[in-house]
């Protein structure tokens, strides 16, 4: 097996593990009617998921040379803030607020421009009010799904 299969073997597993624990939480959790939408897309993260495995599994998937060391380093800031996100500031600040400032947080990290040009600063406010209101009427008024309330919103 080579390292770029063995690469992607190992982290379709990890994936797979996440979509059975995300899966398992949206069907054994209550309300039920809270939990239709996350029942919904979980069905479709799990069938995915195994799809994935069984293809880097068997080798049919095509991977490339895998990720490098400097490119794994490079995806670690936006990791760590994922997941700050999703095991502490979604439940103490709530998810909009918390979204917004995990989505500026990565945006900003990962934006090529120079962190001096107000026009980038100007660029990423608007992008993130933008992307926080296609969230919020996504979520809260289309498909009325319930978000972690917190200290805000």
């Amino acid at each position: 097996m080579t390292a770029s299969r063995f690469q992607h073997v190992l982290s379709s597993s990890a994936i797979l593990l996440i979509a059975a624990a995300v899966t398992t939480i949206s069907f054994t959790q209550e309300p039920a009617a809270a939990f239709l939408f996350p029942r919904l897309i979980s069905i479709v993260f799990i069938a995915l998921a195994i799809w994935n495995f069984a293809r880097a599994a068997l080798g049919l998937a095509k991977v490339g040379e895998g990720l490098s060391w400097k490119d794994s380093l490079n995806l670690l800031p936006g990791l760590i803030i994922a997941l700050a996100f999703v095991f502490f500031a979604a439940k103490q600040f709530g998810f909009y607020t918390s979204s917004t400032i995990a989505f500026f947080a990565v945006y900003t990290i990962y934006d090529p421009a120079p962190l001096s040009s107000a026009i980038a600063w100007a660029k990423r406010i608007t992008t993130t009010a933008l992307f926080m209101a296609v969230m919020y009427g996504l979520f809260a008024l289309l498909l009325k799904v319930q978000t972690p309330r917190g200290m805000y919103f």
